[in-house]
């Protein structure tokens, strides 16, 4: 479903594989193919305590990554066609003391790159070098009141003030150099966080960002966080007012399709994996982030970027091994994986063409803003 800002179409509740035929294709035809999207942390390190936080459900063993594992990721990922890398994982990498090289590092390899952040860790002086770079820069935050964000993400009021004076040079900057990276808000949606939503909505366009969108908060299989998604209908009144804050610069967007979902799936496998990869703040590559854990080691776990070249990971069998598994007659993403995960609209989208209910057909509207993040 296409947005607009200042005349540029944008999708915030949807996918872009679509303008990605050439590797659609490829994959119908049986080919490996490289990831399009990899969401990826350089740390699992992360000094908020977020109520919402899935990233503590899914402890690893691995290793702090270093610079030249950092990028070495980076050049192969490129060699193999890797189109597009956002920092955002199970860690906050703006605690990575390599995370402006990287960024610049991806950016000279000819790689769309792109940051989600609470920002509270980014060096404000910093700024100036790694926005040019950025094809968008989202900062995670669940609440446009000092209280209020203290409360959501286990921190203190300072760092909201911190956080907002982040966003508002950002502003400045970008402004000033005329650059072309989008910055945006994100809201992660619980049900209980409905008196927040209004005043972030009046926040985003008081600071000046592009977008503010607010999401669904995803479970793991166990319902380990108690997310009561039949609650979500309540809020309807409530996001229907935050998108009227809408205007021609700034745009409000609800995840209605998650958020409106109940929590279900309506597709049994996982076609999606090899299209957006993610990777752990530890190396740890997997098909996804619902399967970092420990736990699901000798199913679903690939291999570690410290121990191994990303594109001898991606070469090997055993990465092809997984890919198949979670296609495959003994999984069934409704029992096996976690709710409405980063995968989810491109698997809705995989499931209907393998099904013959979607179409391979040429999009009929102008490319989207940030293509390559599908």
């Amino acid at each position: 479903m296409l947005d607009q800002i200042e005349g540029k179409n944008i999708v915030l509740d949807g996918h872009k594989l679509l303008w990605h035929r050439e590797r659609i294709e490829a994959w119908l035809r049986g080919e490996r193919i490289a990831p399009i999207t990899i969401d990826c942390a350089l740390t699992r390190v992360c000094s908020y305590k977020c109520v919402y936080c899935y990233g503590t459900l899914q402890e690893n063993e691995g290793y702090n990554l270093n610079r030249d594992v950092i990028f070495r990721f980076l050049d192969d990922a490129a060699e193999i066609g890797v189109k597009a890398i956002s920092f955002v994982s199970d860690g906050e990498s703006a605690h990575s003391p390599y995370i402006y090289d990287a960024i610049i590092r991806g950016k000279t390899n000819g790689i769309d790159m792109a940051m989600g952040t609470n920002g509270f860790p980014l060096k404000d002086d910093r700024l100036e070098e790694i926005l040019p770079a950025l094809t968008y820069i989202r900062f995670n935050i669940s609440a446009g009141a000092p209280r209020r964000y203290a409360e959501i993400h286990g921190v203190s009021e300072k760092a909201y003030y911190k956080v907002l004076e982040t966003i508002k040079k950002s502003i400045a900057i970008k402004i000033k150099r005329k650059l072309n990276v989008t910055i945006g808000l994100q809201m992660v949606l619980m049900p209980q966080f409905a008196g927040d939503v209004l005043p972030l909505a009046d926040l985003g366009k008081e600071l000046g960002v592009d977008y503010l969108v607010i999401k669904h908060c995803s479970d793991d299989e166990t319902g380990a966080l108690g997310i009561e998604y039949e609650k979500y209908s309540d809020l309807i009144p409530i996001l229907e007012e935050a998108e009227k804050r809408s205007n021609d610069a700034y745009l409000v967007k609800a995840k209605w399709s998650k958020i409106l979902s109940g929590g279900k799936r309506r597709y049994t496998k996982c076609y999606a994996a090899p299209f957006m990869l993610q990777m752990s703040g530890s190396g740890l590559v997997a098909p996804c982030g619902f399967l970092f854990n420990d736990k699901y080691k000798d199913r679903f776990h690939i291999g570690n970027i410290a121990e191994k070249s990303f594109k001898e990971i991606w070469q090997s069998d055993r990465y092809w091994e997984v890919m198949e598994y979670i296609v495959s007659d003994d999984f069934d993403t409704r029992f096996d994986c976690g709710t409405l995960c980063l995968q989810h609209k491109v698997n809705e989208f995989l499931w209907d063409l393998k099904h013959g209910k979607a179409q391979l057909a040429t999009p009929s509207e102008d490319t989207p803003m940030h293509v390559n993040f599908i």
